[in-house]
């Protein structure tokens, strides 16, 4: 039996309960400058940019983390 895929829709609705979006906007070709400092550090960009912000705002991580995992907790 085929393993099965999980959609794009589930995936979307999953990340909606837990994350919020936010839309980052740089001059031309600064995204492949983030993207090369991310890929340096071991890290997405999504995460190299969470950390800065994270760090930035003096937030552990377990701070950082905590809406998005009790939202999880509580099923949405």
């Amino acid at each position: 039996m085929a393993k099965s895929r999980t959609s794009a829709a589930v995936k979307n609705r999953y990340a909606a309960k837990g994350y919020d979006r936010v839309a980052l906007i740089v001059p031309k070709g600064r995204k492949a400058d983030i993207e090369a400092k991310a890929a340096t550090v071991g890290e997405s960009v999504n995460g190299y940019i969470g950390e800065l912000i994270r760090a930035d705002l003096g937030m552990s991580k377990d701070a950082w983390r905590a809406y998005a995992d009790s939202a999880e907790s509580e099923g949405g």
